[in-house]
């Protein structure tokens, strides 16, 4: 299969091309070559715009501005929404306007989609009763990626928090844990949830596959937990105390708008992967840890 990937050299895009070398033949879209060969195998085709004609079986939309790494003012959030909603609109338009269809476009979205849902599980059938700036953000995104519904199949990634070894949450939080200074988020109780990254690739490898997947798919282990639950076990597999707390304010003062991201409760249960029998390998956070540190 001739797989087109935006965002090839992201977290998600990175291990989804090094874990699936055959029988896929991969071609990346990137405004830095040289840069991306130095991160993917060899093998890979890149290119720096997408043709007017679409020459693949498939396309993995995942290009978008990292969320969390600066402060969200507000050209930082033109750039964070552009960065995901023009990409997604070139794609639409290729498959359009090309005489070969994609079986399928598989395209990023983020779990930010239901807002905050407390501790409520929540699967991809809840209705959205809040709006914010991730709601706003993925609802585009989404809406954006499902014109392409009347040519091809299209699957939307809802993706949590992915744990990683290198790279993306969790080696942000490792520094400051292993010093000692890792700690819950306000109050601890908002709830987290997760995805180890070995089931995130194997999850769009399933929609690949999967003929009767459309739509949103939740990309979380089916076991969410709270902040202070997360904490509590990154603490004892570095074996580190973890007895700070960072207040919501302080949050709010470094940060500013993006301490939504860290604060907002969203329990997110992975409903449409289970009900196809998608196996989760890593579905226990203290065994994921584990496995990654």
């Amino acid at each position: 299969m001739n797989i087109l990937i935006t965002g090839g050299t992201g977290l998600i895009g990175k291990h989804f091309i090094n874990s699936f070398q055959q029988p896929y033949q991969f071609t990346v879209l990137t405004r830095n070559s040289q840069q991306a060969e130095k991160l993917l195998p060899a093998g890979v085709e890149f290119i720096d715009q997408l043709p007017e004609q679409n020459h693949y079986e498939a396309i993995i939309n995942l290009a978008g501005e990292p969320i969390v790494d600066k402060r969200w003012t507000v050209a930082q959030k033109e750039v964070i929404c552009q960065s995901r909603w023009q990409v997604t609109e070139q794609v639409v338009a290729m498959i359009e306007r090309a005489k070969f269809k994609p079986t399928c476009l598989i395209s990023g979205s983020a779990i930010g989609y239901y807002g905050d849902t407390g501790n409520i599980a929540t699967d991809e059938e809840a209705d959205v009763t809040q709006t914010d700036f991730a709601q706003a953000l993925c609802d585009k995104w989404e809406n954006i990626a499902l014109k392409a519904s009347e040519h091809c199949r299209v699957v939307l990634l809802r993706t949590g928090v992915v744990l990683a070894n290198d790279g993306g949450a969790l080696t942000k939080m490792r520094l400051p844990f292993s010093l000692g200074l890792g700690g819950k988020l306000g109050d601890g109780q908002q709830m987290m949830s997760w995805i180890h990254i070995e089931d995130m690739v194997h999850a769009i490898q399933f929609s690949l596959l999967t003929p009767s997947i459309k739509g949103a798919i939740n990309c979380t282990s089916p076991q969410a937990l709270t902040n202070e639950e997360f904490t509590k076990a990154l603490g004892n597999q570095l074996n580190r105390a973890t007895w700070f707390t960072v207040p919501k304010f302080v949050l709010n003062i470094l940060m500013g708008q993006g301490a939504e991201l860290l604060l907002t409760s969203q329990n997110i249960y992975p409903k449409k992967l289970l009900n196809h029998d998608f196996d989760f390998n890593h579905s226990n956070l203290e065994k994921t840890l584990e496995d990654l540190l």
